[in-house]
This record gives C-alpha cells, structure tokens and sequence, in this order.
C-alpha cells in the first residue's frame, strides 16, 4: 500500500474516523441499526435492541493527575458512557472496565478511581460486569458501556440519531452550556480552588451528569434527532448537519450560560458555552410543538438557540440583529493541530 506521508494530526479526530471508516468498508449485517457515526451503535438482540459505546480518559489528556481526584475521574470515565447513551435516547445497563496502569501506580489511587466509578454506576442503575488490566508507561481507562432502546408499540426501536434532522426543525438543549469549558479553564490556571464559582466550575468538569431522563422523554415524545454535547455545541450541531445534509442557523445569544461561567469568565463565558466540550447536555432537533411535549415530560423547559435551514450543511453563529459571528474554533478535535 503507498504512504501518502500523512500523520493522525494532519486529519484530526473526525477526518481521522472517516478514513478508518472507508478502510472497514460499510457493514452488511441486517442486525445492525446505527454504526459509524452517532454517539453509539445500535443492533437487534431477539425483540430487544442493545445500543454499546466505549470512551477512553488518558492521564495527562483527559485529565491531570495531580489536580483532578481521583473519585472524580471515575465518576467522569463511566458518565462520558453513560451520556451517550442518552444521547441515542436509551437507558444504560452494563458495563465493562479497562485498565492501562503504569507499575508505580498507587493502589490508594486506583481504590479512589473505582470509588468514583461505583458511584456513577449507582447513581444511573449501571452493572460493572468485568473488564480488564494490563501494564502501561500511560494510565488510562477505558469504559465499553451496554444499554438498552426503548421501543413503540410495532417493536421498532425509539432512538435518537444525528441524521434525522429536517428543514424547520427547532434547535434545542436541555441545560446551561459552558461550565465545564470553564472548570477545565481553572484547572490549568491553578485555580480551581481560588473561590466559589471556581470550584463549582470544577465540579462541573469533573462530575457531570448526563441527561438520561431527557433523552427518554425525548425518543417518548417522538424527537428523532439528537446528540449529546460533548465536543461543543457549535461543532456537535455541525456533525447534525453533516449526518442530516443539512444547514444551521444559530443564535449565539440565545445559548443558555452556566451562571458560575458568567461569574468566574465574564468576557469569555458565551465564547465557552458555544464551543467548550463536555457538558453532556442534550441537544436535540424537532418540530417546536414536538420540542414543547418534551418540556412537559421532563417539567422543565428546553432552550430553543436555532433552527435546521436548507443549505451546505454548516452551522452559522448568528448574533442578535441576524449577523454571522465569526468563532476561534467550533469546539474541540482530540487530533487536530493548531
């Protein structure tokens, strides 16, 4: 095979996933429902329906050992899981736990580390069923997470995919964005302890919560189009676009602001809140009255910051007289240089 000298970094995360894609060619097996490209795969089991996804967190990447505790970064490895499963509108079951562990590791860490993974599997009904430990110069976790897809009344699955967002569709999500942008902020300032709404940013980061009761009342209502926000509202609208072939318009004053980010970041906190990965909540694409039957579910109102439009499938950052807002960057790429 040629070299065409490229490196991972050249492509990005995402280029990077299309071209492993094309090497795998598209699947054949009719039992698969959703693969390559939503927040996790989806495939029929009898008449039920199983929806599997796996996250890694590497040390020194995903978080930074000697600021981060370690009960926190258990928490946070199995709740990335769990949100996408939310995300596909399922509820998560079992998981199974990988571990990458550097020899001099200290137990008391790795004693805290599933501390906090026993507490998230608690807090959302989930069964660690296993896993696996192996040697590494880098600690790593690594979480493969089962769920299951609620279903209509004809056996069919009820779920919630990036392709299926039409011209007129409402833009939603379903909590305030930017805290977690904001904690990461303090964490590599040194100031995570510095006041208050620091801390609270931090624990934003560090603990969050992902929003199966929002991805249920979702599918229930009959949204089809959804993801959880995990690299960036701006950019995760973007992978709508694309999977939908589909345009976006979004008002950027509309994004709803973690109070602690206006606080701590006045002058950055709307910057963050459209771009800042890892806040878990949903976003979800349909129909305004559709929108408005999940707010009556979950009592508790959605924020509508855009709207699906015909076009090239981007999303333009609009402000509030209709003009484009030009951004830094659209949100985070583990990959990509610059």
């Amino acid at each position: 095979m040629e070299r065409d000298g490229l490196t991972a970094g050249d492509l990005g995360e995402f280029g990077l996933i299309e071209r492993l894609t094309r090497m795998l060619g598209l699947p054949s097996d009719e039992r698969l429902i959703a693969g390559i490209g939503d927040d996790a795969a989806v495939w029929r089991c009898g008449d039920a329906f199983v929806i599997a996804t796996t996250d890694t967190m590497v040390a020194g990447g995903h978080f930074l050992p000697d600021q981060a505790a370690w009960r926190d970064i258990g928490w946070k490895a199995l709740a990335s899981n769990v949100s996408d499963i939310a995300a596909m509108g399922g509820a998560p079951s079992f998981a199974l736990v990988t571990l990458c562990v550097p020899a001099e590791t200290h137990l008391d860490a790795l004693d805290e580390l599933y501390a906090g993974i026993g507490e998230c599997a608690s807090a959302y009904n989930v069964t660690v069923a296993g896993g696996d430990v192996v040697a590494s110069p880098v600690f790593t976790v690594t979480i493969a997470l089962m769920g299951e897809a609620m279903c209509a009344a004809d056996g069919s699955p009820l779920l919630l995919r990036r392709s299926a967002a039409l011209p007129g569709d409402g833009v939603a999500v379903t909590g305030p964005l930017g805290g977690s942008g904001g904690g990461l902020r303090a964490l590599l300032e040194g100031g995570g302890r510095r006041s208050d709404v620091h801390a609270a940013l931090v624990r934003r980061h560090m603990r969050p919560r992902p929003r199966v009761d929002a991805g249920r009342a979702a599918v229930t209502a009959g949204v089809h189009c959804g993801m959880d926000i995990s690299d960036g509202l701006v950019q995760d609208l973007g992978h709508i676009c694309k999977a939908s072939n589909a345009g976006a318009d979004l008002a950027i004053d509309r994004v709803p602001i973690d109070p602690s980010l206006v606080a701590a970041y006045p002058d950055a906190a709307r910057a963050i809140a459209a771009t800042a990965g890892e806040d878990y909540e949903l976003l979800l694409v349909a129909r305004d009255d559709v929108l408005a039957n999940v707010s009556t579910g979950l009592n508790a109102p959605l924020t509508i910051v855009g709207q699906i439009v015909e076009g090239d499938a981007r999303v333009r950052v609009l402000d509030a007289a209709g003009k484009e807002v030009a951004l830094d960057h659209a949100g985070f790429d583990h990959l990509k240089r610059g």
